[in-house]
């Protein structure tokens, strides 16, 4: 039970109780709460043997992080000011179009591999589900600009992917998928195929999978684990896709059978080596990376709190990370259904924090993962910073402690 309590998140992070309803959309909460109970706050479960004048020391910012951070907050202001939230992204905003033009209806084409892998940019794609934008989806996930979940569309998680990897790139950071930034993302992505075939393992169907996530804490706590639910959710995730689009474009699979082959987005998983700072923009939604150099090296789409519930404002240390991690509930900080003893919640990419947890050195706050990553961006968090389990798993793959986070408005 230590380690349990050790691992405790509260519930500035946590998604409430619908969190785990049926349908991937993620649901506002007011949860209950004990009056005239002192909150329990999450113990930081990797510096609970340090002294607490070391840990204090350890989550100062030096004159140099702070002067980074001013440079990186400025870099960001830029971009944000540069950014055409109002384009329809697949249209060069200098384009002229011509009586020839075709419509965006042309370019849905089909969910072949082939119409996927070769797909084109050309002028006034417009907004919608297209294979363009499905490529268009790998070659920026695998520059370090995720999309979030893959699904083909355009939208905001989109253009604020393309801005991104064009701020990366040198490119003015628009946002909008030009004839000039798909040549980039193309040389990028090299020989290296979107989408690739794969055959479906024994490994893939054993799971464990659990038959539903129960809607009450007290059941999910007498689970083994918080599992996946279904092949198609396990492998959504292992391939950074939307759900819906993995069935979309493989519409005679039944992803039940040893040797069935599916088609799959081809997505890297590793982060560069070298995180120097982690900003949160709470208005872009969006996670920031920069090296030591105060270069862009990553972003990611972001739930980061809500009106409700708002992020902390300033500057704070990765105080570590920890993977699957217990959850711990308190009805002193909040209660769930009937629910009036604490509770300790399984590990599993379906719980509360999605499969990682990344604390920093403000109390109850952390960045994690999420049983939603179709939501991610588009809803309001408890204050923490919510990426898709993908990201969040790369991220604590790579980032260490003492990095410093800053949450930017």
């Amino acid at each position: 039970m230590l380690v349990r309590s050790i691992l405790a998140m509260s519930l500035s992070c946590i998604f409430a109780s619908s969190a785990f309803a049926a349908s991937t959309a993620e649901k506002s909460l007011n949860p209950t709460k004990i009056k005239d109970v002192a909150i329990e706050d999450p113990i930081d479960p990797l510096a609970i043997n340090k002294p607490a004048e070391q840990a204090s020391s350890e989550a100062k910012i030096t004159q140099q992080e702070q002067q980074d951070l001013n440079q990186a907050s400025k870099t960001l202001d830029n971009l944000q000011s540069t950014e055409d939230n109002t384009a329809d992204i697949g249209t060069a905003p200098t384009s002229t179009t011509s009586s020839t033009s075709t419509s965006a209806t042309a370019y849905k084409g089909s969910w072949s591999l082939d119409s996927l892998n070769n797909a084109q940019w050309s002028e006034n794609i417009g907004k919608g589900q297209f294979p363009v934008y499905a490529r268009a989806h790998v070659m920026l996930n695998n520059a370090h600009a995720s999309p979030g979940a893959i699904d083909g569309s355009s939208g905001k998680n989109t253009l604020k992917a393309i801005a991104s990897f064009q701020q990366m790139n040198g490119l003015k950071p628009t946002g909008t998928l030009t004839k000039e930034t798909w040549d980039a993302l193309v040389a990028n992505q090299g020989s290296k195929p979107a989408y690739v075939e794969y055959t479906i393992t024994a490994a893939d169907l054993k799971g464990p999978y659990a038959k539903s996530i129960p809607h009450d804490y007290a059941l999910q706590s007498k689970m083994p684990g918080l599992y996946y639910t279904r092949v198609t959710e396990m492998l959504g995730e292992k391939f950074h896709m939307d759900e819906e689009f993995l069935k979309k474009i493989n519409p005679k699979a039944n992803f039940n059978k040893v040797g069935e082959k599916i088609i799959v987005s081809s997505v890297r998983n590793q982060l560069p080596e070298d995180i120097h700072l982690i900003v949160a923009h709470k208005g872009a939604k969006q996670l920031y990376l920069f090296n030591s150099k105060n270069k862009m090296i990553a972003s990611f789409p972001a739930t980061i709190g809500s009106s409700d519930t708002p992020s902390p404002t300033g500057t704070y240390k990765v105080t570590g990370v920890t993977p699957n991690p217990w959850y711990s509930y308190s009805p002193s900080n909040f209660v769930q259904g009937k629910n009036l003893k604490p509770l300790s919640l399984p590990p599993g990419p379906n719980g509360p924090v999605g499969n990682i947890w990344i604390g920093l050195s403000k109390k109850s706050f952390g960045i994690h993962g999420t049983p939603n990553p179709s939501s991610i961006s588009k809803t309001a968090s408890h204050g923490c910073i919510r990426l898709t389990n993908w990201d969040a798993n790369d991220l604590g793959k790579k980032v260490k402690s003492g990095v410093t986070a800053k949450f930017l408005e």
